[in-house]
């Protein structure tokens, strides 16, 4: 006689020691269910917008930069044409001064000058901006003789000046009794061209006296 062993009670249990021996699997990602940032696509597309803003960024500034650069060199340019006709209109105007000679007999200051050489004198001295004169003597020694007939040859030809006209704020007076000479003055020829006034007529202002008027002596 076989006894029959029911096995239903037990079908559970069976069923879930096989599962427990066979490994888990693993979860699987839905790509449909992934947020639309998070895609592959959607990153790339917004790493080339970056890409795209910078480039536009820097051809900006680069357009800027451009700009500025043409303005600064066409200043620069501007300036140095500018430069450039200030100095050949100065080149133009100034000439070498323009020096008479007015000769003197001993000790004396009276002004004797001949009627051709007055007449181109006075119309030079007119022009110039500044006429420069020198009194000189043919002194051996720095007496206080000397400096007074130096400087009243240098004051008699200033009158002389004004007197024809030439505008005495132009004028300026300076005298040297000793030294200097243009000739031996050791003759008597020599010490003759010595005892002058040396007249310098200026083409143009120095710079010293360029920013201001010449003032009255």
């Amino acid at each position: 006689m076989r006894t029959s062993i029911t096995l239903t009670p037990f079908v559970p249990w069976l069923l879930l020691l096989a599962s427990c021996s066979s490994p888990p699997q693993p979860p699987t990602v839905d790509e449909s269910q992934k947020r639309p940032v998070n895609a592959k696509t959607t990153v790339e597309l917004q790493v080339c917008k970056n890409d795209l803003q910078n480039t536009r960024l820097m051809a900006t500034e680069s357009g800027r930069l451009a700009e500025t650069t043409a303005a600064t060199l066409a200043n620069m340019a501007a300036r140095q044409q500018i430069l450039a006709a200030m100095q050949a209109s100065s080149g133009q105007q100034r000439q070498a001064n323009t020096i008479f000679t007015v000769r003197f007999e001993f000790g004396s200051t009276r002004v004797a000058i001949p009627a051709d050489v007055t007449s181109a004198l006075v119309e030079e001295a007119k022009a110039s901006p500044l006429v420069l004169l020198r009194g000189r003597t043919d002194g051996t020694s720095d007496a206080p003789a000397e400096s007074r007939i130096a400087r009243d040859r240098a004051a008699a030809v200033r009158d002389y000046l004004v007197a024809a006209g030439v505008e005495p704020g132009r004028i300026r007076t300076t005298y040297q009794p000793t030294g200097d000479p243009v000739a031996d003055n050791a003759s008597a020829g020599g010490r003759a061209l010595n005892r002058r006034v040396e007249i310098e007529l200026y083409s143009a202002l120095p710079v010293a006296l360029s920013a201001t008027a010449v003032a009255q002596p």
